[in-house]
């Protein structure tokens, strides 16, 4: 008999469990509380610069696993587009001094031996000084890890761990950010290749996704807001939406994917992260030179990342708390200013727009980490999935794709039970 399962949220995370369950032959329903799937993930008609544009730039790497498998599974993994080789152009805007940092192909980090693929003006040593950092337990500090100063921190160390935990390193879980050193600069070139969705999110990892649920007899319902759950013998019996409720036959199960502060109102006793972090991002109607590369770093500015894409310049800021009551039109002039430098552009200001999320991703330091629950709760057949779950990497793509995994190979468990 066709067992069923119930997802709660059609973030990333639930539409990677839905999509495993449904291959799975599991007859899959996902009710989402707002109108729109993705969450954070996700593309929009902009009306201020008459484009689609993401609702934050999210970059994959080629070593997201999951990620990728995700993206495969929904035909879509040719959307991920970026360069052949793992390599990232850099700009200082203090100094105007330009470089390439060459990851290679290889599934070793050799390029640290080749002098001309290094961040400039560094020697292995200073790389080496990073190991510490890869085997740091999760109770650690960055700074307490490794040196949060010189050149290499400044050029690279730290604007990808800005990027990946959304705060100031040193004030972050070494053992996170070891995770991201493991499977990114010490997995070589391979596992580096930066990849973008350059026809937006929502077309390459969430629209794909639902067509092929309701390709499969899935039923996806939005506006639909779980209230509560009924319970008993230590499982779930039915789901209360306010309007009406839906029974839990025995043998189904229950996916919640929605963000901590929801999945706690509906599991009182839920230990969940209390500390949020901002990002902001700024979208400019703007078409890129034809030589600039898909994605810049950038240091010495404002703006850390500016992404090229067809009509468009884009950037991210991490850790933007700062910066979420500044007056937009202020913020957009700034953050312009640094786009013409990096991107060796000029104009006075396009079109513009920023989007500012102001809890964007858990805090990323030891004691919010510490409160990141498993996939598995006190309730037989509910399970939990999102980024701010326990998935061993901070909140990012690949760590929502991987706890829609864990809590779908929970449900697959059940049924072998």
């Amino acid at each position: 008999m066709q067992k069923t399962v119930h997802i709660i949220g059609a973030g990333i995370s639930g539409l990677s469990a839905a999509v495993r369950l449904a291959n799975a032959n599991y007859k899959v329903h996902v009710h989402e509380a707002t109108q729109q799937a993705g969450g954070r993930c996700r593309s929009y008609f902009d009306a201020a610069t008459n484009l689609t544009i993401d609702n934050g730039n999210h970059l994959l790497l080629s070593g997201n696993r999951h990620a990728l498998a995700y993206a495969r599974s929904i035909g879509t993994e040719a959307g991920l587009v970026g360069p052949k080789l793992a390599q990232f152009p850099f700009v200082d805007l203090s100094t105007g001094q330009r470089w390439l940092l060459d990851l290679g192909d290889s599934r070793l980090p050799l390029w640290v031996l080749d002098e001309s693929r290094r961040v400039p003006d560094t020697g292995l040593a200073d790389y080496l000084g990073l190991m510490p950092l890869i085997w740091s337990g999760k109770d650690r500090l960055v700074k307490d890890a490794i040196r949060c100063d010189g050149t290499l921190y400044r050029r690279l160390v730290q604007p990808l761990l800005l990027a990946a935990l959304n705060l100031d390193p040193p004030e972050g879980s070494a053992g996170l950010a070891g995770a991201v050193v493991r499977e990114t600069l010490l997995a070589g070139g391979q596992a580096c290749r930066p990849l973008i969705a350059r026809d937006g999110l929502s077309a390459v990892l969430v629209e794909p996704a639902i067509k092929l649920l309701q390709d499969k007899g899935a039923s996806v319902r939005f506006s639909h807001e779980l209230r509560e759950f009924a319970t008993s013998k230590g499982r779930v019996t039915e789901l209360n939406f306010g309007d009406d409720s839906i029974a839990i036959a025995p043998g189904d199960a229950v996916v919640v994917a929605v963000p901590p502060r929801s999945a706690a109102s509906l599991l009182p006793g839920l230990k969940t992260p209390t500390k949020f972090r901002a990002i902001v991002n700024a979208h400019f109607r703007f078409d890129p030179p034809r030589d600039a590369p898909p994605i810049l770093g950038v240091v010495g500015g404002l703006v850390e990342w500016l992404f090229a894409f067809p009509q468009r310049l884009s950037v991210t800021i991490s850790n933007g708390d700062r910066l979420v009551d500044m007056p937009r039109e202020e913020l957009a002039q700034a953050i312009w200013r640094d786009v013409c430098k990096a991107g060796s552009v000029a104009g006075e200001l396009p079109p513009w727009q920023i989007v500012r999320e102001r809890r964007a991703t858990f805090e990323a330091t030891p004691e919010q980490n510490a409160l990141r629950p498993g996939a598995a709760t006190g309730l037989k057949n509910l399970f939990l999935a999102g980024d701010w779950t326990d998935t061993g990497l901070p909140a990012t793509i690949e760590g929502s794709v991987r706890s829609g995994d864990r809590a779908a190979d929970h449900v697959l468990a059940m049924s072998q039970v």
